[in-house]
């Protein structure tokens, strides 16, 4: 009996196109399928050193809702590393005006935070709207 285990070589890897439609679903559940999603852990040859997930497009972000009383208490941070650099804006301005910026944060936030979560991210595509510009790539829709 062979116990050794297998590891996906970089030729082998296969990458599709997926859709995931986040109408009026919470942002955290449509964030941990797109970041399941990139990083291929829905694969049997997932391997954790190496990026064999899959491209994720994610349309209707302004639909997104937010449970609980996020809308009103949640909070994004960023500091520009200067004295006095702290900027924060709330989740309901975010939304309103940027929720294609929201939903790449907590998904990206899902991901490993190296090389490798770097090299993952470049694989997403998100959109406002209900229409994306990734028809010749003939993406499935991801269904949860």
């Amino acid at each position: 009996m062979n116990n050794t285990t297998y590891s996906i070589k970089k030729d082998e890897i296969e990458r599709k196109w997926y859709i995931i439609d986040a109408a009026n679903k919470p942002l955290g559940r449509v964030a941990t399928e797109a970041a399941k999603l990139l990083r291929g852990k829905h694969k049997p040859t997932f391997t954790p050193n190496m990026d064999v997930g899959d491209h994720v497009i994610v349309i209707n972000c302004d639909k997104v809702i937010l449970t609980g009383n996020k809308l009103n208490q949640k909070i994004y941070r960023h500091h520009s590393g200067h004295i006095g650099g702290m900027k924060e804006i709330p989740a309901k301005v975010m939304l309103a005006n940027k929720p294609e910026k929201a939903m790449m944060l907590a998904i990206k936030g899902m991901l490993p935070h190296n090389s490798l979560g770097r090299q993952t991210i470049k694989k997403l595509r998100v959109y406002a709207g209900s229409e994306h510009e990734n028809q010749a790539q003939k993406p499935e829709i991801w269904e949860f």
